[in-house]
């Protein structure tokens, strides 16, 4: 090293640095996309309703909380995740129904609609990260290696974050014929590990693409993007309405809560199935992501603000994310279906299940989970969660106050 690049300003070093995990950035004609579309402004992508993007609070406070080892234990299950054993066997036949959701784990799910097989924000790797050595590192396997699907006529990305959008997948997927459906700018990162152009279909929020007989519209989500230190907001993220000939289905990426719900289900509702984030909340980001309790409002929304149809949490049991117990979202979500009246599903990474047949509702985290503290987010008494202990009803949910 020459003492001229001892000077070189660290910015400048670290884009020399950006190696593919990283992706690349929007140019040329997307990047022109971009700028002409009514969602950028004043250099950025923007929310439907403002949000903070960066953690809230004490930096110092939350790390003694994160880093604590008590809580580090809470935050991982105590024994093996029952991953379900015999996914590809249950996939051979088709759908009596027509609709078919098998849960992956974190927000990664096969969809069989209509007789189409979408697959949303797929993530196979190891770790959500650039690195092989750091990042948050799966707590359980995927059900199936990828190679043993059969072809997926769509693949539908969410945003560009690392546990929603991951380089090992993606390649892996680059060599079939699938297409793949994601919000506008994300193409960049596509290209760049090796996705023909032809093959993709960018969409900015209320436009539509149509593949073999399913709609695919992304919609509005209140969240941000990124992949490396610099984040310029130039990729835009998304929820998705999909719908076929006989069913309508939704998957929410990452959100926090806005009244645009409503509008979503009005316009492309009401849905068969939801597939909702309900995990990874925190009151250092309570604009990005939802509790439980505002998914199962979102669902609601969605279907015109009464229970209809089922709502399959996700974003949860799969990487270690936020500060929260791992068992939490589930048991929350658990809770908030049963007040709501509203169908919810709790599969095991890789049960497949028909939103139009028997559910899967057994609470098999139960016998994974760590004792949790008793639920703020309600009364509890000593056998409602593992573990736990009474007390009184708070008026702060988990998330903290709006």
């Amino acid at each position: 090293m020459t003492g001229a690049d001892y000077f070189v300003p660290f910015r400048t070093k670290l884009r020399s640095m950006r190696t593919e995990p990283f992706g690349a950035d929007p140019a040329g004609a997307r990047m022109q996309r971009i700028l002409n579309s009514p969602n950028f402004a004043d250099g950025v992508f923007q929310n439907p309703l403002g949000a903070r993007t960066r953690p809230s609070g004490s930096g110092l406070e939350f790390a003694k909380i994160y880093f604590q080892k008590e809580q580090r234990i809470r935050r991982a299950p105590t024994g093996t995740v029952p991953v379900h054993a015999t996914t590809l066997a249950d996939l051979a036949a088709p759908p009596a129904t027509g609709l078919r959701l098998t849960w992956m784990g974190h927000s990664s799910v096969l969809a069989e609609i209509d007789g189409r097989r979408v697959l949303f924000d797929p993530v196979w790797g190891e770790r959500c990260s650039p690195f092989p050595f750091a990042g948050p590192k799966r707590l359980h396997p995927v059900p199936v290696p990828l190679a043993t699907l059969d072809p997926v006529d769509v693949v539908v990305i969410s945003h560009d974050h690392y546990d929603h959008l991951d380089l090992p997948t993606i390649r892996a997927l680059a060599g079939t014929d699938t297409v793949f459906a994601v919000p506008l700018g994300v193409g960049a990162h596509l290209e760049r590990w090796g996705v023909a152009p032809d093959r993709l279909r960018e969409l900015d929020w209320n436009e539509t693409a149509k593949v073999n007989g399913i709609s695919l519209t992304a919609t509005p989500a209140r969240h941000f993007c990124g992949r490396g230190l610099r984040n310029n907001q130039h990729t835009l993220w998304a929820s998705w309405a999909v719908s076929g000939p006989e069913h309508r289905i939704y998957h929410s990426g990452d959100t926090g809560y806005f009244p645009g719900f409503r509008d979503i289900g009005a316009e492309h509702g009401p849905f068969d199935a939801t597939m909702i984030q309900i995990g990874a909340y925190s009151e250092y980001w309570p604009d990005i992501h939802m509790t439980p309790a505002e998914g199962m409002r979102a669902h609601l929304d969605l279907q015109g603000g009464r229970p209809h149809g089922v709502m399959l949490p996700i974003h949860w049991g799969t990487f270690n994310l936020a500060p929260h117990a791992w068992a939490e979202p589930a048991e929350w979500t658990k809770d908030a279906a049963e007040e709501a009246e509203q169908a919810a599903a709790f599969p095991r990474p890789g049960e497949p299940f028909e939103p139009g047949g028997t559910l899967p509702v057994d609470p098999w985290w139960r016998a994974v989970s760590a004792p949790m503290a008793a639920p703020l987010w309600r009364t509890a008494t000593p056998d409602a969660v593992p573990g736990g202990a009474p007390v009184a009803r708070r008026d702060l949910d988990v998330a903290g106050e709006r």
